[in-house]
């Protein structure tokens, strides 16, 4: 079990950093402008993606019958007739998306993208099979090899076009490379097959996840549109640049949190005493994984950008501690939805997304009356905030059907991390130098890390879960 979940671990890991290697990578070799017409593909991309996506792949994984060669051609028949209407789509939108973000020139790059879903519709499906018998090898290889070749292609790339061009065929190359090694680490033969049955199964489980999608869209890229539609490519390739910084880290650890979290609760259902530790546990980790984003970020932001990108994206360093405040508390939202999901309470997210979502009419109007991007970000944090708030208040109303779940343990956590967050707002108030502060920087990035640790020392449960790791029986 630990060597799988550090397969995955690591695996997400590396799949990450490269992503994030290639985004700096070819923003160091274009232009700001160009960078920013490069970032508009992955969200033309997502766009697609959101509108058709059905969670094929996790079916085949959760699915009684997921060996079974006949659902598995009879789901990449599905994907395949998925990924055609995708990619009509995406060649109908073209236009009107280089349109909306006021760059028409640039329409017959989102056609050459629309064989992208087509050819995403032909991946072998094994493997995600696989995982049904915790073998995540072949998938991870399938990642990592694609992202690595697409990151070394963009040097030569760079050098043959030196624009947005870059970007672009550096992620076609990904899509076919991945294609490729699904097919090539295959236990079986790929056939596809049309099942009315199995596709309407496929339609009853994918739903929510269509709905999910949609909600996820609009939290990850909202901010991004509104950018590029209002403030131009520039200034969207500046915050898209500051947001992945930041969003890569924090992808990671969620991800991470809930592989290792909703085992352990699943298990726990019939010990309430047991449950109820390892709730707080993941409570408190989720807290402490968005405090050591914003401490992070606030203290090593700046100086990484400045020495991988130098002045060039300058005006991405007053976003970073901002922007760090808003996904810490996505992330620390991620421990109710961890211990709702154990009960089999999927809603609990999508209504935390809704929180952030309902604000974005609200920033839209705000930076198309001249706002700027610190006032936008402060709109996503307090969306975060509502939805943090209701996440967690919803989790222990649900679990009140099963348990009596009192969240009274995470009071010290919650005002050490609270206090963590303010302090941060100065400090960050500090770097954007939107206000004079009277506190240092020196002195406030050691308080910073004094509020860190007395945070980790409030984190009562954790800090007996890893004293009690190697018997973990006792932590109770």
């Amino acid at each position: 079990m630990f060597r799988s979940a550090f397969l995955i671990l690591s695996g997400n890991t590396l799949g990450s950093v490269l992503l994030l290697a290639r985004s700096l990578v070819i923003a160091r070799l274009i232009s700001v402008e160009n960078f920013g017409i490069a970032s508009t593909f992955a969200l033309s991309m997502s766009i697609v993606e959101m509108m058709s996506a059905l969670g094929l792949q996790q079916q085949i994984v959760q699915h009684a019958d997921g060996d079974s060669p006949h659902l598995q051609a009879a789901l990449q028949g599905f994907q395949l007739l998925r990924a055609a209407l995708s990619s009509t789509m995406l060649l109908l939108l073209a236009a009107p998306i280089a349109t909306f973000f006021g760059i028409p020139q640039v329409a017959w790059a989102y056609r050459v993208m629309a064989i992208l879903p087509l050819l995403n519709g032909v991946t072998h499906f094994d493997i995600y099979r696989l995982n049904r018998h915790m073998n995540y090898l072949p998938g991870i290889l399938a990642t990592v090899i694609s992202v690595a070749l697409s990151l070394i292609l963009v040097f030569p790339l760079a050098h043959i076009f030196g624009d947005y061009r870059v970007m672009l065929f550096a992620v076609v190359a990904q899509t076919i490379t991945a294609i490729l090694v699904s097919h090539l680490v295959a236990r079986r033969p790929y056939r596809i097959t049309l099942d009315r049955k199995i596709m309407r199964e496929g339609f009853h489980f994918g739903w929510p996840v269509l709905l999910n999608g949609i909600l996820l869209f609009a939290v990850f890229n909202g901010e991004r549109m509104i950018v590029g539609r209002e403030l131009g490519m520039a200034s969207l390739a500046v915050f898209s640049l500051a947001f992945s910084l930041i969003l890569t880290p924090t992808l990671v650890m969620e991800k991470s949190g809930q592989s290792f979290f909703l085992p352990q609760l699943s298990v726990a259902r019939t010990n309430p005493d047991r449950f109820r530790h390892i709730a707080m546990v993941t409570f408190e980790t989720h807290l402490l994984f968005g405090a050591v984003t914003v401490v992070g970020i606030a203290l090593l932001g700046q100086p990484i950008v400045h020495l991988l990108l130098g002045a060039k994206y300058a005006a991405a360093l007053p976003l970073l501690t901002w922007l760090a405040i808003m996904q810490g508390i996505r992330v620390a939202k991620g421990g109710s939805s961890t211990v709702s999901l154990s009960w089999a309470h999927t809603e609990n997210g999508l209504v935390a997304s809704l929180m952030r979502v309902a604000l974005l009419p609200l920033a839209w109007y705000i930076v198309a009356h001249g706002g700027n991007l610190i006032q936008m970000i402060w709109i996503g944090t307090a969306g975060e905030i509502v939805g943090f708030a209701a996440a967690l208040l919803m989790t222990r109303r649900r679990l009140r059907q099963h348990l009596h779940l009192s969240l009274a343990p995470l009071t010290l956590p919650l005002a050490s991390t609270i206090a963590l967050y303010s302090l941060a707002c100065i400090y960050a108030a500090d770097q954007s130098l939107y206000r004079p502060t009277a506190l240092p920087q020196l002195l406030t990035g050691g308080l910073l890390l004094i509020l860190l640790a007395l945070a980790a020392i409030a984190m009562k449960d954790l800090r007996l879960f890893i004293a009690n790791r190697s018997n973990p029986s006792k932590s109770v």
